[in-house]
């Protein structure tokens, strides 16, 4: 069986829409068929070679989409055929499968043990987490990745309590829902900073009280008007850039927590003033928000059914597999506010 596939050939070079092959399923592994993936920035930071040379290429792309399940290898019991699935990067429950391998024209394909840019993938068990039939498939995508990390980081990483302040740096994809994330915990003020206006209008449609273009003011006296000179209780790093990462731990409180969620290029570092963190003052590193897929993804589902939760504006635009590179440009340029997603093969059939 033969499937189409965004692959990545060469760093710093647009990713090659091919055919692939689908190997046997082995121990712990799944067949789905992809309806909906984001685009995540760290596949922006695989194509560039962020960490270092790549070791893989070619290899398949993407950690977040929606899906049903066609076929299970031995071993799997946690999904079944015809589930609706969410495809998430951080280890749910279930199985642990090795890593296919696709055939190509290219040669062999490597993969990992999830990938969202392809019509059809093999997926680890632990991997995918079992929704509701009827759940909308674009909703459902973002919680592979920007809504478990967004909502993780306040809540595991940040503990943002009732009241707390939280400066954001960065309103794209996991940004917007640490967000919308801390205006669900009470947290206040919700300062969002860009150096988009596009994505701070919608930070504040999420929940954003104050939104700083970076571009046009000078962040830190900024914040400080709006907290007060004590800095404020949480900031958030989305970007990576090691100038911002300084920054937000300067505005940070002298009892504050600074949470780095960008990962900066391989061998570069922040200069950053380590004495208050001999006292009271936490700097942390975030791993997608420490989520547990299979534990939060069906609490996030509940919270929409309710309505307490709504995604709804969150995506950005739409594209099919054919335009992904046009979709990772809009998402460089500040093109696009909030999520891109890729449509990938039929739309689902509705059930009943």
């Amino acid at each position: 069986m033969k499937t189409r596939a965004a692959i990545l050939v060469e760093q710093r070079a647009p990713l090659v829409v091919d055919d692939v092959d689908i190997p046997p399923l082995k121990l712990g592994q799944v067949l789905v068929k992809l309806f909906t993936s984001g685009i995540c920035g760290s596949q922006l930071g695989e194509i560039d070679g962020v960490k270092g040379p790549d070791r893989y290429l070619p290899h398949l792309l993407g950690h977040e989409g929606c899906g049903e399940v066609l076929e299970c290898g031995e071993g799997v019991r946690h999904v079944r055929p015809g589930d609706r699935v969410v495809l998430h990067w951080r280890k749910g429950a279930g199985l642990e499968s090795v890593t296919p391998v696709y055939r190509s024209r290219l040669g062999a394909v490597n993969a990992g043990w999830v990938t969202t840019f392809n019509d059809h993938a093999v997926v680890s068990e632990n991997r995918l987490t079992a929704i509701p039939a009827d759940f909308d498939p674009e909703q459902a995508a973002l919680f592979g990745c920007a809504v478990t990390t967004g909502f993780g980081v306040v809540t595991a990483n940040a503990r943002l309590a009732i009241g707390e302040s939280i400066a954001v740096f960065g309103a794209g994809g996991i940004g917007l829902n640490i967000v919308q994330g801390a205006a669900l915990a009470g947290g206040h003020p919700i300062i969002a900073l860009d150096r988009f206006d596009n994505r701070l209008e919608l930070a504040r449609s999420l929940g954003a009280t104050h939104t700083i273009n970076v571009t046009a003011t000078d962040a830190a006296a900024e914040i400080g008007r709006i907290v007060g000179p004590g800095g404020v209780d949480v900031a958030v790093d989305n970007t990576g850039n090691v100038e911002v990462i300084a920054l937000a731990a300067r505005v940070t409180g002298a009892r504050g927590r600074t949470v780095l969620v960008g990962v900066p290029p391989k061998d570069s570092t922040a200069a950053i003033a380590t004495l208050p963190l001999h006292f009271e003052k936490r700097l942390t590193g975030s791993h997608g928000g420490e989520s547990r897929p299979d534990v939060d993804i069906p609490r996030y589902v509940r919270l929409v059914a309710e309505g307490k939760l709504s995604l709804s504006g969150f995506v950005g635009r739409r594209y099919p597999l054919d335009d992904v590179n046009t979709a990772i440009d809009d998402m460089r340029s500040g093109r696009l506010a909030g999520r891109a997603l890729v449509r990938l093969g039929s739309p689902p059939t509705p059930r009943s």
